[in-house]
């Protein structure tokens, strides 16, 4: 049973509070209308993204919860633990379409759904980045029909699918006699090949070797040939390590190797060929070398366009928190996009441990650095959570700060909000909708939105509700699901939330002030002046900002009817937020942990 208090407590809390209706063009709203309808040719930063594992979302199949009948794709169901299959398959994902619209998703990324290796020696390919086979839906997941099925689904409601894939390394298959026994085993006193550099002597280089069973395991044949893998041993992660050694032992692809590359690029042609998704994720971005990147990625956005794909949208993992290293990746990578590690460390920062906001400012002003021919700041993957690092809930949990379980929920929807109003692609992971906490990164981050059986998920509290996941969480009227359906329908209603360019409007220059704890930014269009400010305040108390703008009128922007009812919820009339306009300034007060959006109409001698 949820409780009622949470739902109306945490949606009072939300910061649209509502003055006036908004001053909304029909022309673009109807264009806004079309273009969510319009999978095709929709401009990505358009989109609203869900992360998921389909193992962990939702079992639309219980035939396939081992996988094949026999063989390496075998095996591995295990709901009681957490590395095991829970059963989640594509059919489950289909299932809940329904559910990923009404809360604004247009697009779902999800976690690689190629034939994995079911089984290695560090535990169960439920996340799918084992793989065996490149042409063929891991059995666990369902058949190659099943996954054209959820696409051509998805795409009748106007939803983007994208796939998760991996170019760096296949399943652990490769063996080395300096370390392992003939039969596979390491030998005795051994966890791990240690990695040998390059400039290695010929003579104590690692010798691989295949076991019989499985010397033609993977598929193209070409992947079964030791020949085409750095066979270096495990990487520590750094230095040249992190390039040519073994990602924990998947075996590493050689890259700068020509048939690699020309066979990489022909195994993801084919598979936009096969099923026609509208991008790719591309994982383990940071361990292949660069100049792989600057052939493969315009290769591939090239052949998808020649495929009738004119929007395909390629986003890549690096795995580092510096703007100057992601947007190497964006630039000299030649990838469109990244996802922006650095904008989920200051969000995590800010609204999870308090902070100071001008860590945003700070961010913000380096987003030049991605711009060039093929990528900009807007093209960002932006995000709170995901499946490696945690979730939003455990930072907020582990952070101490919150006094309260609603003020832990007030600082979920607050940094989501800080996501959808700043530039860049949101992307929400599945279940920060449902106020998942986690017990920590990896496979602790991981949980089942269907009824769990895993006893360290099942004990967690979740955000906002009373629910566990040993529930079924798919609660439409979750206060977390509800603010993120509209902030969802504010991002797709304001065009300016979605193509406006960044400009900074208050930061404290003082980090003990007052007013320390607020920030605000507007999002502008510099051709016609339109704006609309965003303003946050992430501490605690009551707090004013004076803003310098010349401006004649400031409305607080009416959103969907979830906000309506968040005005007008509680029995207690508390106003949460003033504006006044003055000369030479606007001067805005809001109750701590709230934010508000304004549309700002300017002097004509601004």
């Amino acid at each position: 049973m949820k409780q009622i208090f949470y739902t109306s407590l945490a949606l009072l809390l939300l910061a649209f509070h509502i003055h006036a209706a908004p001053k909304v063009n029909d022309a673009k709203a109807t264009d806004d209308k079309v273009i969510y309808q319009d999978y095709l040719h929709r401009d990505i930063r358009d989109d609203i993204f869900y992360f998921v594992l389909p193992d962990r979302f939702n079992n639309g199949n219980q035939a396939n919860d081992n996988g094949a009948v026999s063989g390496v794709s075998h095996g591995g169901f295990a709901p009681l633990t957490e590395r095991g299959f829970h059963g989640g398959d594509i059919n489950g994902i289909e299932q809940k379409l329904a559910y990923l619209e009404s809360l604004g998703i247009t697009a779902i990324w999800m976690t690689p759904l190629l034939r994995n290796n079911a089984i290695q020696k560090d535990g169960i390919a439920h996340h799918g980045y084992w793989i065996v086979d490149f042409t063929e839906i891991d059995p666990h997941f369902g058949t190659n029909d099943d996954l054209k099925q959820l696409i051509d689904a998805a795409h009748r409601r106007g939803m983007k699918v994208f796939f998760d894939i991996i170019t760096n390394h296949t399943a652990d298959i490769i063996r080395y006699k300096e370390c392992h026994q003939l039969d596979g085993r390491f030998i005795e006193g051994l966890t791990r090949c240690e990695y040998k550099p390059v400039n290695t002597a010929m003579s104590e280089q690692y010798s691989p070797f295949l076991l019989d069973d499985e010397a033609n395991i993977k598929t193209p044949s070409w992947l079964n040939d030791p020949q085409y893998y750095h066979n270096q041993g495990d990487s520590n992660f750094e230095g040249e390590s992190s390039l040519n050694g073994d990602f924990n032992g998947l075996d590493d692809l050689n890259t700068l190797h020509p048939k690699v590359l020309s066979g990489m690029v022909e195994i993801y042609q084919n598979l936009i060929a096969e099923f026609k998704p509208d991008g790719f994720r591309i994982d383990t971005v940071r361990h292949v070398d660069l100049s792989f990147w600057q052939t493969f990625s315009p290769a591939i956005v090239e052949f998808a366009k020649q495929q009738g794909i004119p929007q395909f949208h390629v986003f890549g993992e690096v795995y580092d928190t510096n703007p100057v290293n992601l947007s190497l990746y964006t630039t000299d990578g030649k990838l469109p996009s990244v996802l922006d590690f650095a904008f989920q460390d200051v969000a995590a920062k800010i609204f999870y441990q308090g902070q100071s906001p001008l860590l945003a400012k700070q961010l913000f002003e380096q987003d030049d650095l991605y711009k060039d021919e093929d990528s900009q700041a807007d093209l960002l993957m932006t995000f709170l959570s995901n499946h490696d690092m945690g979730r939003a809930g455990y930072f907020i949990n582990e952070s101490g700060i919150a006094s309260t379980e609603a003020e832990k929920l007030q600082r979920s929807i607050l940094s989501h909000a800080f996501m959808f109003l700043s530039r860049g692609i949101p992307v929400v992971y599945y279940g920060d909708e449902q106020g998942f906490t986690g017990d920590g990164n990896d496979i602790d981050a991981r949980e089942d939105m269907f009824a769990s059986r895993v006893a360290s998920y099942n004990d967690n509290s979740l955000l906002g509700t009373l629910a566990t996941t040993a529930d079924d969480n798919f609660d439409k009227a979750h206060p977390l699901y509800r603010a993120i359906a509209a902030l969802s329908e504010l991002r797709k209603t304001e065009r300016l939330l979605r193509r406006g360019e960044y400009q900074a409007r208050f930061y404290a220059d003082k980090e003990n002030a007052s007013h320390a704890a607020m920030f605000a930014f507007s999002r502008i269009d510099n051709s016609t002046g339109e704006e609309l400010l965003m303003v946050f305040n992430t501490g605690t108390s009551l707090a004013s900002a004076t803003i310098p703008m010349l401006v004649t009128e400031v409305d607080s922007l009416l959103n969907t009817q979830a906000l309506k009812e968040a005005a007008t919820s509680s029995k207690t009339a508390i106003s949460t937020s003033q504006v006044r306009v003055n000369e030479h300034d606007i001067k805005v007060s809001l109750a701590g942990l709230s934010f508000e959006v304004y549309r700002v109409t300017h002097r004509n001698d601004y």
